[in-house]
């Protein structure tokens, strides 16, 4: 599978299904995290992945009702990152960028591996840090829930169990990039 294959294939999933995550899993999606670009090569990402029933169990209990599917995942990886850790310039904070890279390629080595990696945002940060020992000075951006994809839709609400059917609709090229000056059809937001 190529890049733009496994661009294309990649689907937020919420259907999933248990699946073995190994050492050499885990390592593989760590890998391409760390490969990714960063200002300086600073690498200010850090990743705690969860798959222990007693570490999964702490980040169950730190989701948002909403994400009640997450907790059939076999594996979650908490994605964080320290401001002091990297580029600072004026008020463009890069470790927030730099952090979000590396969630891309984890992402899509997942994918490109047949498993759905899905991240959210829905989670209360404190009590992730607390579960899983990460120092509070780390801003948790994204717990990026892990496995395989599944028919099974029980778990999920009626409007996220249609959602699963299709691919959510994406914006018009011309609402997400212009050449050479900004213009009005850029400010477009997707509606949920």
């Amino acid at each position: 599978m190529d890049v733009k294959e496994a661009i294309e294939k990649r689907r937020a999933y919420r259907g999933l299904a248990s699946a073995e995550m190994t050492d050499g899993l885990i390592s593989e999606l760590a890998g391409a995290a760390r490969l990714m670009p960063s200002c300086f090569n600073n690498q200010p990402w850090k990743f705690v992945f969860a798959r222990s029933n007693e570490a999964l169990g702490g980040l169950r209990a730190a989701l948002s009702k909403n994400n009640d599917w997450a907790k059939k995942a076999p594996l979650i990886a908490a994605a964080f990152a320290k401001k002091d850790h990297d580029c600072v310039i004026k008020e463009r904070e890069y470790y927030l960028f730099d952090l979000g890279m590396a969630v891309a390629a984890l992402v899509l080595r997942a994918t490109e591996l047949g498993l759905v990696a899905h991240p959210i945002a829905g989670f209360d940060p404190a009590a992730v840090r607390k579960a899983l020992g990460i120092p509070e000075d780390c801003m948790v951006i994204t717990l990026v829930i892990i496995g395989k994809k599944s028919d099974d839709l029980s778990a999920l609400t009626p409007q996220q169990a249609a959602g699963e059917q299709a691919r959510p609709p994406r914006l018009a090229p011309e609402n997400i990039y212009a050449v050479d000056a900004y213009n009005d059809k850029l400010a477009a937001k997707q509606e949920h």
